[in-house]
């Protein structure tokens, strides 16, 4: 039924607004209407704030100052925007007609930041760096080939990356200097499309690389940059496991990452490259941890479990393997949990029944949630019938899947039709 009535609207009750002097909807010349009663040209003014809403995510912490780069839509498409404090003014900094997935300052000193593009919706992802000196924003990759996760090293001087480059449909590890694209090499060979780079080690000698099978069946392999060897860090069982979220531990000499080995959930663990010992970091949390981060120390670990279809944010010290108090959250869904270097504070957009995402942060030590943005809802008022909530499929590894706001915005049209 949803997907019915927004058929409809977007074929005659947009070409509607750029017919003002029509007292009824005038359907789109490639629409045929048939059955359809008429429809006062009223409905389209009322009906359009509801895709007027917009959102706000969290994407990078600059590495020395309180502040973020956030990605939000003011026009179009989503953009990069930098926000100075809680609640301060959103400052454009990329102007594209097409929308960016992603941005990332360099860790070091962020003078620079990556975002992902690609052209029209063609999902041929290009990689490209911005100066914040200049303004000037340079091509990494090659503009023809689909590239994507790229990621800092911690040095701050090289980005990996998967890439299609050699034969169009496998991805290959790629590595380039972040001021050189003529420097780009693959780094590894690898077969499939599944391929991702996880993250760099803290010496900038090895890659953590996940290949994807299926939403059930990934692995993590370990790559040598120097001479591209790679090692499956995770080996095949007898049933299928899914690894993810791989991270390097600060000191290297471990990895984090999350595994539905010999469990129903995904579970935080631990594996000792050394010894390949895994350890289970939350053996009684029976709910699926969906992301978590480390914190620049690498004494704290930030994560969110899916606790019956809502996020709950939970905190880890490494030294002890034991839990700390988190501060409670709005109930909602999170996501994009990210540190600020040297601090007890974290980061993350979050989503409520009565909002679209917007960014937080929570700080550790005192407890204080403050709110980062507070995106428009297109007139509607927060809290009210039809007010766009959550976009995300609140259980999402259940049978019982929830879209607040696919919800909220059909009793919105409804009552709008209703009342015209």
């Amino acid at each position: 039924m949803m997907k019915k009535l927004l058929f409809v609207l977007a074929f005659l009750v947009v070409p509607a607004l750029l017919a003002a002097q029509s007292d009824e909807v005038v359907p789109n010349e490639n629409l045929v209407a048939e059955g359809i009663p008429k429809i006062p040209s009223a409905i389209a003014e009322a009906a359009g704030r509801y895709g007027e809403f917009r959102a706000a995510d969290m994407n990078s912490w600059h590495p020395t100052r309180r502040e973020m780069l956030i990605e939000t839509r003011f026009a179009e498409t989503a953009q990069v925007h930098l926000v100075k404090f809680p609640g301060g003014a959103r400052t454009q900094l990329t102007f594209f007609p097409d929308r960016i997935a992603g941005a990332s300052y360099q860790p070091v000193t962020g003078e620079s930041f990556l975002f992902n593009k690609d052209v029209g919706g063609g999902e041929f992802y290009q990689i490209y760096r911005y100066d914040f000196a200049t303004g000037n924003t340079t091509l990494l990759t090659d503009g023809k080939s689909r590239n994507t996760d790229p990621r800092w090293s911690y040095q701050g001087d090289r980005i990996a990356y998967g890439s299609t480059k050699r034969s169009g449909n496998d991805v290959d590890i790629w590595v380039v200097s972040a001021n050189d694209a003529a420097s780009a090499r693959m780094v590894a060979q690898m077969e499939g499309g599944g391929w991702s780079v996880a993250d760099w080690s803290p010496d900038g000698k090895q890659l953590l690389a996940t290949n994807g099978v299926s939403a059930a069946e990934s692995y993590v392999w370990l790559v040598d940059i120097a001479s591209g060897k790679k090692e499956l860090l995770t080996p095949k069982a007898a049933e299928t496991v899914a690894y993810s979220n791989a991270r390097f531990a600060k000191d290297g000499k471990g990895v984090y990452l999350t595994s539905d080995q010999d469990s129903e959930f995904q579970r935080l663990v631990y594996m000792d490259l050394g010894s390949r010992k895994v350890t289970v970091l939350t053996p009684a949390l029976n709910w699926d941890v969906d992301e978590f981060d480390i914190s620049k120390d690498g004494r704290w670990i930030a994560f969110s479990a899916n606790e019956d279809g809502i996020s709950v944010l939970h905190v880890l010290d490494t030294k002890t393997n034991k839990e700390v108090a988190a501060p409670k959250l709005p109930v909602g869904v999170l996501f994009g949990i990210t540190w600020r270097n040297n601090s007890r504070e974290v980061a993350f957009s979050l989503s409520t029944a009565s909002q679209d995402y917007d960014v937080y942060s929570a700080d550790m030590a005192t407890g204080k949630l403050e709110r980062w943005t507070f995106s428009e809802s297109g007139g509607l008022k927060s809290g009210a019938s039809g007010f766009p909530g959550s976009r995300q499929l609140l259980h999402q590894r259940t049978g019982h899947r929830h879209d607040l706001s696919e919800r909220a915005r059909l009793d919105g049209l409804r009552q709008v039709v209703s009342e015209a």
